[in-house]
């Protein structure tokens, strides 16, 4: 009789109540990380931005102790069945550095994710001046941004704004500057995420989408693999298609960060390890 493989991958990229827009408590996504026939989760909550940015999509400063201890608990309740670790979602717009760097040490993560929300009001209030074009440029160009400050493990959801308006999404116009910005993140040495969430998005497809999946594999640019989930049932979410996804554009690894370390696992070790 065969052994079954060990359970190998990470739900790199999950939520809990804090953020006022997930459901569940992080035992409940731990149950389904089990479910899949995943080896850890890595709990990346919205995190705390100054100001009085977006209170209504993320924790508050004052919920940061809160949120360390709901998934440090969950930690301690799946020990020796679940690797669970504590990440964060980090918002990124230009000159919020300073408070990044001073929450990303406030408490040992294992995996820092670096978002564009374009969507979020004081974004759009900064940026968004009417021209959809120009607003998916300045997108790629934040999120290149985002890769130099050094501050983030991997890029999350990485063509995000190709939901601002579907209607307005033409690759092969956006197509040399999302290049451009690819050879800057290349250059840094960040990840960038593939994000199974996209396909519930008004453009269907995960994020990002199979001809900038290429590019990014051109450049050799590390692929973390991610569901997004904001409730339990998704975690692990179609891991099997994103996996031949990243297959299908070159790709023989994925990866999941641990301490802040990237480490790589060959894809169809991957496949193999996952329950059906």
């Amino acid at each position: 009789m065969s052994v079954p493989p060990a359970p190998i991958l990470y739900e790199s990229h999950c939520h809990t109540p804090l953020c006022k827009h997930a459901v569940g408590e992080p035992e409940e996504y731990c149950e389904h990380a089990l479910r899949r026939g995943l080896r850890g989760i890595i709990f990346t909550c919205h995190a705390p931005l100054p100001n009085g940015w977006s209170p209504d999509v993320r924790m508050s400063d004052a919920e940061w102790d809160t949120y360390v201890a709901m998934v440090y608990r969950a930690r301690d309740a799946y020990a020796g069945r679940l690797d669970v670790r504590l990440g964060l979602e980090s918002d990124f717009v230009p000159g919020v550095e300073p408070w990044l760097e001073k929450l990303h040490r406030r408490a040992p993560l294992h995996h820092v994710l670096g978002s564009v929300h374009y969507q979020i009001g004081f974004y759009r209030q900064l940026y968004f001046k009417g021209d959809v074009f120009a607003y998916q440029k300045h997108y790629y160009d934040h999120l290149a941004l985002s890769a130099e400050t050094g501050l983030f493990d991997t890029l999350a959801h990485p063509d995000l704004i190709k939901n601002e308006s579907p209607i307005d999404w033409h690759f092969p116009r956006i197509r040399p500057y999302i290049e451009k910005a690819l050879d800057r993140i290349a250059a840094t040495g960040v990840a960038m995420e593939l994000n199974t969430s996209g396909l519930l998005k008004s453009l269907p497809e995960m994020n990002p989408g199979p001809l900038q999946l290429r590019l990014m594999c051109e450049r050799g640019i590390p692929v973390v693999l991610g569901a997004d989930a904001h409730r339990p049932d998704r975690v692990g979410d179609q891991y099997p298609a994103a996996l031949k996804l990243l297959l299908e554009a070159g790709y023989q690894e994925v990866n999941v960060f641990l301490d802040r370390r990237r480490h790589a696992i060959p894809i169809a070790q991957a496949l193999a390890s996952l329950s059906s």
